[in-house]
């Protein structure tokens, strides 16, 4: 996924009320932009950081500039823009670059389904198989030695998609958790049993179901993004 127009880089002041953030630009103007992250962003929003944002020409926008990018202080990039994760592994599976989802003749995304009233990120379907349901995640929260972790913050949100997946799992049709990682240092995943123990339960029952999960982490700078390798996810006790 290349973007639209060269990204510009800032320096970050501060995020505020979850969707704003204040940055510093190089002449030293103060500007406020639109983050596109409801999540805690540990980690990717110290200040100081560098941030990466894109320009929209819409002029309805009262934020026209979006934050893109974090390039941190160790080096690191993360993409914190929630919004890219969907549209890279959609990108993905249409290149044949996710070896584990080839095969289907249809993919349709944000597709109604379960008992619990959700939308499926992306669907894929073919005429000889059953259907495969897929919920996409960005990953950003790195803590030591590579380690990544999912959620952030406690996810009610994340807890239903799990949900509904292992109804998908249970009436035989294939289910997938995807973790899109979008931290240039995590290197494994595992579920934040010490963040949402709720959520670490529901990933246990989820694999026992049947729910698979596959974790492919980006390539990431300010020209483009794109999944590259499949990592390990780690179950935790």
């Amino acid at each position: 996924m290349k973007f639209d127009q060269p990204l510009q880089a800032a320096k970050l002041i501060k995020r505020y009320k979850r969707f704003l953030a204040d940055v510093e630009l190089p002449n030293g103007e103060v500007k406020t932009m639109h983050c596109a992250n409801t999540g805690a962003m540990t980690g990717c929003a110290e200040p100081g950081s560098t941030v990466w944002y894109s320009t929209s020409d819409n002029p309805k926008r009262k934020y026209p500039n979006s934050w893109e990018l974090t390039q941190t202080k160790e080096g690191h990039w993360i993409c914190v823009n929630t919004a890219r994760a969907n549209r890279l592994v959609e990108e993905a599976i249409n290149k044949k670059a996710i070896t584990e989802l080839q095969g289907y003749s249809s993919l349709r995304t944000e597709v109604k389904y379960g008992s619990e009233n959700s939308r499926i990120d992306i669907l894929l379907s073919d005429e000889d198989k059953p259907s495969c349901y897929i919920e996409v995640k960005s990953v950003t929260l790195l803590e030591e030695n590579g380690q990544g972790f999912f959620p952030d913050a406690v996810t009610t949100r994340g807890q239903k998609h799990l949900r509904e997946l292992i109804e998908v799992a249970q009436r035989g049709e294939r289910a997938v958790l995807f973790y899109a990682i979008l931290h240039s240092g995590i290197e494994k995943v595992s579920a934040a049993h010490h963040i949402d123990p709720d959520y670490h339960q529901l990933i246990k029952e989820a694999e026992q179901a049947g729910v698979e999960i596959i974790c492919y982490k980006a390539v990431l700078d300010q020209n483009e993004l794109y999944l590259d390798n499949c990592i390990e996810f780690r179950q935790t006790s």
